[in-house]
């Protein structure tokens, strides 16, 4: 009886990354200044809440909210805040010799929502794989934790060359069925996306679970299971930790006191407030003012 003939095609590498240097999520203060450095790998920037200054070789940019940034190997490049907003940023470094990455010399672009996904992978996968410090600039070298997320390593390094496929295809007009497989499948096929949304242009609002419900029209168990399964959190620990996150963006900024922003956020009271920002945060409003300040 003849062998069937099997030909193993060869998978090319378009984006290659080789190693992954340092993962930051920055809550910088509104005065925030950084001198600038320079290193022989890629560094990529992304403005997650309101806007940043960032220099390059030749010129500055404002990079608003959505805006990623590329600084290439060599290059000398700073970052501060506008003195005005308290900005949370995601700055990322890895080495690559891929020749594609040419398309990204200083280069910054407007992240589409179908890709901006990939962030929100590449953070949370390096939360639960390595010991990243609050704030701490000057980190040269990612710590694993004791019990790392298996194949954490893996999930972020993947994460980052299809997110920079994806811009390179979005840029260059290259779209196919696949990308538009990701985008359907990563944000109009989940109803936590949805729910997030909601819960996101509510921050300075009261809502409850009935609200939301009434939003979409779902009942309380569907909407609360799969939302706790797609996200780890209920709806109501969700939304609490979107502002305090606002809090702590508010604290930065300093145009408000405590009791203010208490109000602004809508908590019953100033007392239920810090009690609560402890809670998600180890601090009271006051401690972490101090620690942003220093």
């Amino acid at each position: 009886m003849p062998k069937n003939i099997f030909y193993k095609h060869k998978i090319e590498n378009l984006i290659n990354i080789n190693k992954i240097v340092t993962i930051h999520y920055f809550e910088f203060d509104k005065n925030f200044k950084f001198k600038g450095e320079t290193h022989d790998f890629w560094e990529i920037v992304y403005a997650d809440k309101s806007e940043v200054i960032c220099s390059g070789e030749n010129n500055e940019i404002i990079l608003k909210q959505g805006d990623i940034l590329f600084h290439k190997p060599g290059e000398f490049h700073t970052i501060r805040a506008n003195g005005i907003t308290a900005p949370n940023v995601f700055v990322m470094s890895f080495e690559c010799k891929s020749e594609a990455m040419r398309f990204f010399f200083e280069k910054h672009f407007t992240l589409s929502d179908n890709i901006k996904p990939f962030i929100s992978t590449i953070i949370s996968e390096a939360k639960e794989t390595f010991s990243l410090p609050a704030f701490n600039p000057q980190m040269k070298k990612l710590l694993l934790l004791n019990n790392p997320n298996l194949g954490g390593q893996q999930m972020i390094r993947t994460s980052l060359e299809q997110l920079l496929i994806l811009i390179m295809r979005e840029q260059t007009n290259k779209k196919n069925s696949a990308e538009l497989f990701v985008s359907k499948e990563l944000l109009s096929g989940h109803i936590e996306n949805l729910v997030i949304s909601f819960l996101k242009e509510n921050i300075y609002n009261k809502i409850n679970l009935d609200d939301v419900c009434r939003k979409f029209n779902y009942g309380k168990t569907y909407i609360c299971t799969e939302f706790k399964k797609r996200t780890g959190r209920t709806i109501f620990e969700f939304y609490i930790s979107l502002k305090i996150d606002e809090a702590k963006k508010l604290i930065r900024e300093r145009n408000h006191n405590f009791t203010q922003i208490s109000d602004l956020l809508m908590f019953d009271t100033p007392a239920y407030f810090t009690n609560t920002f402890k809670k998600y945060t180890g601090m009271t409003p006051k401690q972490y003012s101090a620690s942003v300040k220093a």
